[in-house]
C-alpha cells in the first residue's frame, strides 16, 4: 500500500478495517468512492489499529460515515481508536456526538 493511501477491508460479516492514511491527501477521493465501500449491515464494527495517520479530514469523514450510517438505522461501533483521533475528538469538542460510536 502507497504511503498515502486509505484501505476498506471486509474482516467478517458487519467487521470492517480501515487502514493507511486518512487525511486531507486521502480523503476527498476515498469518500467520493463510499457507495463502492459503504456497507449495509444494521450492526457494524470499523477497527481503527492500522489506521497510520489521522488528521482533521479524516476525523470530519468518520463524523460524516458514522451519521450516515446511523441514518440509515444502522449502529456503528469504533475500535480501536488510535489516540491522536481521541485527541482530535477532545479538542474539537466534538466526543459527546461520538460517544455511542466509540468502543
Amino acid at each position: 500500500m502507497a504511503v498515502n493511501q486509505i484501505s476498506w477491508q471486509v474482516i467478517a460479516d458487519g467487521q470492517y478495517r480501515l487502514s493507511g492514511a486518512l487525511d486531507r491527501d486521502t480523503v476527498p477521493a476515498f469518500w467520493r468512492q463510499r457507495n463502492q465501500w459503504m456497507p449495509h449491515n444494521k450492526q457494524l464494527t470499523l477497527d481503527l489499529a492500522d489506521l497510520s495517520r489521522v488528521d482533521s479530514a479524516g476525523m470530519v469523514m468518520l463524523l460524516h460515515l458514522c451519521q450516515q450510517l446511523k441514518q440509515t438505522g444502522s449502529n456503528v461501533m469504533l475500535h480501536n481508536i488510535p489516540q491522536e483521533l481521541k485527541t482530535l475528538f477532545r479538542l474539537s469538542h466534538i466526543e459527546s456526538m461520538l460517544t455511542a460510536c466509540m468502543e
